[in-house]
């Protein structure tokens, strides 16, 4: 977008919030850049440049707008719409496989070469791998300053710089400000390893479905619903920590609080919550493509801004997935618990509802099934599951290539469609994945008027790409269902015993 030109002007004359994240204004007589909804008096046409990154920005010499905090807008939609090797090499980047792997790491992952990928990342986003990992770790090291009392010398090595020269002349060159300075400003005062933070989103959100699916198949011990926040435990590259999501009526942002074990984990805890509530989306382009069918129209215009509830592990998820196929939600809590309980880490929770993470594949694969009490032949399937996951023979990672990954599900036995739909939708992220044979939703297409077969409906649903995902949760809101509705305050863990479905409300495989 920021090669239209007029259409930048426009959104910055008129500081439109649903542009933050899309672009970003640099200007050449102040030498600053800014989101396009920053509050102070847009800038003379002549004098703006834009660029698709902040990182771009920072790379032709612009700090960051201390006023608007450029850095602290939502991410560009592009890069979880796409399944390309820009986004997928962006959402690895969010991930911290740079910081971790350096470029070599992220070009193997992504299994091209590290010219290709500096190539089509310049050519796209305006910066390469370093440059974006470098803004991405100056972003980390500002909430590290002011969310935490860390030492400096420990937040630069959190952070993944090298040094605390290159860690001071970085933000100075980001932020025009000195770490010290930055922490004079903020007034800290943080508790180790807690951090308080905001989540920015575009409006309008829905929180209904959204926190009402996360709650309603939440996992006990995994997950949990507190005092009107949604919690769960997160698996992180350098340890663990617990999330806790809170939704602010009429405020267009999440309260999150994370409590981590390694501080180097931050950003990649930011944005495994950010990619699970789907705050990147750009639901006004969504809901005006939904908006074109005279059946979806009045669900739409009832409740904008509906998100796809998603996960922060998609190997976590794929097997909830498996255990959720043709049974209740009650079922499928049971049996996902059972997993949890045999091979689950156990953590310390300060709040005392939190108890285990969930088990990875690899922790898995000499697990006996019996115990799990599936009929034989779903045993076998969720075996086959865990192993070729465990064996890294699918990759369902943020870099994952979705075509591919559901191809290859779609070869394992005891997983069909709906199954492979439903993993691309919410594990993969795929905007455009449709579970045409889900029961909520062909429940909801015949209540509706739709067609009632899976394949009519398909057809039907040809009008709703690349948004089918969307058009789902749509669906699924027509009917009364605890998926539907935020939880009451005081703690639950799931206890909604009504045949939802793990995964929808219903769903065949």
């Amino acid at each position: 977008m920021h090669e239209d030109v007029e259409r930048c002007i426009r959104a910055v004359q008129s500081k439109d919030a649903r542009f933050d994240g899309w672009f970003f204004t640099a200007v050449v007589t102040t030498g600053i850049y800014c989101r396009p909804s920053c509050p102070v008096v847009p800038p003379k046409r002549q004098n703006m440049r834009f660029y698709p990154t902040a990182a771009a920005a920072q790379e032709a010499g612009f700090r960051a707008c201390k006023r608007c905090r450029p850095d602290a807008s939502p991410g560009s939609p592009e890069w979880n719409n796409r399944a390309d090797v820009v986004a997928r090499a962006m959402r690895l980047i969010a991930d911290g496989v740079v910081d971790r792997g350096g470029v070599p790491g992220l070009a193997a992952r992504l299994g091209y070469s590290v010219r290709q990928i500096e190539r089509q990342l310049r050519s796209e986003v305006g910066a390469g791998p370093l440059a974006l990992a470098r803004a991405q770790r100056a972003q980390a090291a500002r909430i590290l300053i002011e969310k935490s009392t860390l030492p400096m010398a420990d937040v630069a090595f959190a952070t993944g710089f090298s040094s605390v020269r290159t860690f001071n002349d970085t933000l100075r060159g980001v932020f025009a400000l000195s770490p010290t300075e930055l922490r004079r400003r903020s007034g800290s005062t943080a508790t180790a390893g807690a951090f308080s933070l905001r989540l920015p989103f575009r409006t309008p959100l829905c929180p209904d479905n959204l926190f009402g699916h996360l709650v309603a198949t939440a996992v006990p011990g995994v997950e949990e619903w507190r005092s009107g926040a949604y919690r769960r435990t997160l698996r992180l590259p350098h340890g663990h920590g617990i999330a806790q999501l809170r939704p602010v009526a009429d405020i267009p942002y999440i309260e999150c609080r994370l409590a981590l074990t390694d501080p180097r984990d931050l950003m990649s805890a930011i944005n495994r919550c950010r990619r699970l509530l789907d705050l990147d989306a750009d639901p006004v382009a969504v809901d005006q493509q939904l908006l074109v069918d005279p059946v979806l129209e009045p669900l739409v215009r009832s409740d904008p801004g509906r998100r796809v509830p998603r996960t922060v592990d998609a190997e976590e998820f794929a097997i909830r997935a498996m255990l959720g196929q043709q049974v209740s939600i009650a079922a499928a809590r049971t049996h996902a618990g059972r997993l949890v309980i045999a091979c689950g880490k156990p953590i310390a929770d300060p709040a005392g509802g939190l108890t285990h993470l969930f088990p990875t594949p690899a922790d898995l694969t000499d697990l006996d099934l019996a115990a799990v009490a599936l009929p034989k032949a779903r045993q076998a399937a969720l075996r086959g599951l865990i192993e070729a996951l465990a064996a890294e023979e699918i990759d369902l990672g943020a870099g994952s290539d979705w075509r591919r990954a559901c191809a290859l599900l779609a070869g394992l036995r005891g997983i069909g469609p709906w199954t492979v739909e439903t993993i691309a939708m919410r594990a993969l992220g795929d905007p455009d994945a449709f579970p045409a044979t889900d029961l909520g939703v062909r429940v909801a297409a015949a209540g509706l008027g739709l067609p009632g077969t899976p394949a009519a409906l398909t057809k039907h649903a040809a009008s709703w790409r690349p948004w089918r995902a969307y058009a789902v949760q749509y669906l699924w809101a027509a009917g009364d269902h605890a998926i539907n509705s935020l939880p009451s305050d005081g703690v639950a863990a799931a206890t909604v015993g009504s045949a939802v479905g793990a995964a929808g409300w219903g769903q065949t495989n």
